[in-house]
């Protein structure tokens, strides 16, 4: 449902209104979560984790989200 760019872009803003908070259980950097955003269609979703879970890994890229997003934020 989202490029790789705006889900960069959304997991480093939600790893850091997590941190924000400085709350006591949790850990001061690379909070680790899942955010799952449901679309209005049955097939329309995206998974978010963390930008720093995919620091040894390729996270994964559907084609069709990049070329109906262009890669760029929605404002």
């Amino acid at each position: 449902m989202f490029s790789q760019a705006q889900k960069k872009d959304i997991a480093a803003k939600v790893e850091a209104i997590l941190l924000s908070y400085g709350h006591p259980e949790m850990p001061r950097e690379k909070p680790n979560f899942k955010l799952h955003v449901e679309g209005k269609e049955s097939w329309s979703w995206a998974d978010i984790e963390p930008n720093w879970t995919f620091e040894n890994r390729e996270s994964g890229i559907n084609s069709h989200n990049e070329l109906n997003s262009g890669g760029q934020k929605n404002q």
